[in-house]
């Protein structure tokens, strides 16, 4: 399936407009920071939050600037305009919905309190509206045009680890913040509100990390499957993994921890290699999947190693008999009745062998 020509314009003036709020937000945190230096430094955690300006954004705004920016030249132009923008509506919904109870509650002033509400809303309209245009507008692709396709066996492969590894690895923090953060800090760490402190138009962390782990664990899936979705959605999922790991080894390097990481603590040290893997991880899920993968072969359930069986392991019998009355797919068919060589036995062509990963 693709997109009609209105729901292909239609969905690329819905990411404009979101992309557009973003861009009028980090505008907004520019103006009120000493420098990009200093928004670097609230976005990755270095400055005190109680302390100087009150910025409203974070990195995971500017990453639903980028996003949904390629998604409208993506629904203008390439085959995968649906589904892109099905993800991209999902995704911004998510990361956006807390706005709805956090803004509110928010001790910054009201008339900035009632531009947030309103952008919020905003987001989460066009989220939605990007869904009902890339399910409804779709329509058979004709013959001649580009069909969807997902990341090819070994780019999905590598994908499935790369996603599924952090996945894990952030569930794992989560897990282990239970019993480090002190009691009263839950529910605000999933919720927002005191005694946190998040940026006006952002997600709680704890709500922001949940998102994550479900963003990757689908990412990770779909990709060793083969579906269209997973190129989209795994690319903003290496996105926001590039981004986290940049953030990161910027405060690592910002406050020299790599020249006493081998006099800190386990943990400490376990949480600086977190970051360096999500930097490597996002970079990777980027580059596997920004290339287009090719059609697989139809019929069954073909795992990522190719073949009808899971993780490419042939079935008993293979290749399949043919329908009765019928020659065999493997076969090649019988000729007609009349003078020629008798049909004795022998074993026919040998089956197609996989094809070998494409990376």
């Amino acid at each position: 399936m693709t997109l009609t020509r209105g729901a292909r314009i239609t969905g690329a003036v819905l990411c404009t407009l979101s992309a557009l709020m973003a861009a009028a937000w980090l505008v907004r945190d520019f103006g009120v920071v000493d420098g990009p230096g200093m928004l670097w430094d609230v976005w990755s955690g270095t400055a005190n939050p109680w302390a100087g300006p009150s910025t409203a954004t974070s990195a995971t705004t500017l990453i639903l600037l980028v996003v949904p920016a390629a998604t409208a030249v993506v629904a203008l132009r390439s085959a995968l305009a649906a589904p892109a923008l099905i993800v991209t509506g999902i995704v911004t919904f998510a990361v956006r919905l807390p706005g709805v109870w956090t803004v509110a509650d928010s001790p910054a002033p009201e008339e900035l309190r009632d531009r947030a509400l309103l952008t919020t809303y905003a987001a989460l309209m066009a989220g939605l509206a990007m869904v009902v245009v890339g399910a409804a507008g779709r329509r058979p692709v004709a013959d001649g045009e580009e069909r969807p396709a997902g990341p090819g066996r070994g780019a999905g492969v590598a994908a499935f680890l790369l996603l599924g590894f952090q996945a894990a690895v952030f569930a794992g923090w989560e897990l282990r913040q239970v019993f480090v953060y002190p009691d009263h800090l839950y529910p605000a760490w999933f919720t927002g509100g005191r005694p946190l402190a998040v940026p006006l138009t952002e997600a709680p962390p704890g709500w922001m990390n949940a998102v994550l782990v479900v963003v990757f664990l689908v990412a990770a899936v779909g990709a060793v499957a083969g579906a269209a979705y997973a190129r989209p959605l795994g690319l903003i999922a290496g996105g926001f993994l590039l981004s986290s790991g940049a953030l990161g080894v910027g405060r690592v390097i910002r406050f020299e921890l790599y020249e006493r990481f081998a006099g800190l603590a386990l943990e400490e040290q376990l949480n600086i290699l977190s970051f360096v893997t999500s930097l490597i991880a996002g970079a990777a899920v980027l580059a596997v999947l920004a290339r287009k993968g090719g059609r697989r072969a139809p019929g069954g359930s073909p795992g990522p190693w190719g073949g009808t069986g899971p993780w490419g392991v042939q079935p008993p019998g293979y290749p399949p008999p043919g329908v009765p009355g019928q020659p065999a797919p493997w076969q090649p068919p019988a000729p007609a009745s009349g003078p020629g060589p008798a049909q004795g036995g022998g074993f026919g062509p040998p089956p197609p062998s996989s094809p070998p990963p494409r990376w």
